[in-house]
């Protein structure tokens, strides 16, 4: 079942990205972000655990960016990170955001959800915002996909 996040979930969802976070697939958020950006995720629940996460993150008046999808390896490549994605476009859509980004270690993911990849210079300058927080700013090496909804 998918629903948005709540408080309870917090923890849950820091867990599932520290796991790939320090695999280097992805890239850590303190406890202090996802509570205060707890109103972007939804989590992917089954049998009462917490499995899945994803965030629809706004970034400006036309794009929205896919943040955290993390999924855990016990339910990797059953559905789950796409049905995620899904209603994050879906949500998107709803708000009237024309496009939406992700940065990503895996781009044959997004490649599937019908992202293509584009330059990194072709986001926004508003979107770097946070980028310059990251210590592996100003060398990204994650992988820029973008849809058009």
């Amino acid at each position: 079942m998918i629903r948005k996040a709540r408080l309870s979930d917090v923890k849950d969802i820091y867990k599932l990205i520290e796991i790939f976070a320090n695999k280097g697939e992805m890239l850590h958020r303190p406890l202090t972000d996802i509570y205060e950006n707890l109103r972007d995720f939804y989590v992917y629940e089954e049998n009462g655990t917490v499995i899945g996460s994803c965030a629809l993150h706004i970034c400006w008046e036309d794009i929205g960016e896919i943040r955290s999808l993390t999924v855990s390896e016990e339910a990797a490549g059953k559905g789950v990170g796409t049905a995620l994605v899904n209603v994050c476009l879906e949500e998107a859509r709803s708000l009237g955001i024309p496009k939406v980004f992700a940065l990503t270690y895996k781009p044959g993911f997004f490649e599937k959800v019908g992202f293509k990849p584009i330059s990194k210079a072709a986001l926004p300058h508003k979107i770097w915002g946070e980028c310059v927080k990251c210590f592996k700013f100003p060398e990204c090496d994650e992988n820029a996909m973008m849809i058009e909804i």
